[in-house]
């Protein structure tokens, strides 16, 4: 019977300190969240407006060391026309056949149409880098065009997991074959 009695007032107890501390948790967990969450949204914008102007800087130089006029865009995406074309221009949901080599900045070649074959997708439709669909719409076919994503713009902040690091700004060397 006093077993029973003290398992009684233990089981009380052991409820009313849990209650009691679940809500003193509850209290300062919502506000602990609450700050962080606006401090730490605060310093990744910060951080990532810091990494954006360094990578920008980067590219900007890379284009002055090989003395190119490329055409900067508001997306930070950079390009230039190499060769002119007469064709029409894509549009969206209109399909695109290119041929391409995708390199790094150091000029590492990573991926082109010469061993996987000529690449299609539909403008602003088809899961391919932002930039890519950016950078086709400023071409006519037959045009060929040199186009410079940051890392926002092409893999972003896990690259493509083969051939493309994290946060790597790409080169593509395109030329547009066709618009249907």
């Amino acid at each position: 019977m006093i077993f029973k009695n003290y398992s009684f007032i233990a089981i009380i107890y052991l409820s009313t300190l849990l209650q009691l501390s679940c809500g003193n948790n509850e209290e300062k967990v919502a506000h602990k969240t609450d700050f962080e969450s606006k401090e730490g949204k605060d310093k990744l914008i910060e951080a990532n407006k810091i990494y954006v102007k360094k990578e920008s800087d980067e590219i900007d130089q890379y284009i002055k060391h090989k003395k190119w006029e490329m055409i900067a865009t508001g997306s930070g995406l950079r390009y230039m026309i190499t060769q002119k074309g007469s064709g029409v221009m894509p549009k969206t949901e209109q399909r695109v056949r290119l041929n391409f080599n995708v390199k790094l900045l150091d000029g590492t070649l990573c991926y082109s149409s010469d061993s996987s074959g000529v690449y299609e997708f539909v403008v602003d439709k088809s899961s391919v880098e932002t930039g890519l669909h950016e950078g086709v719409k400023y071409m006519h076919v037959g045009d060929k065009a040199t186009i410079i994503l940051p890392s926002h713009l092409a893999y972003g902040l896990i690259g493509d997991e083969k051939r493309i690091p994290p946060r790597a700004s790409v080169l593509y060397e395109l030329e547009l074959l066709s618009v249907k």
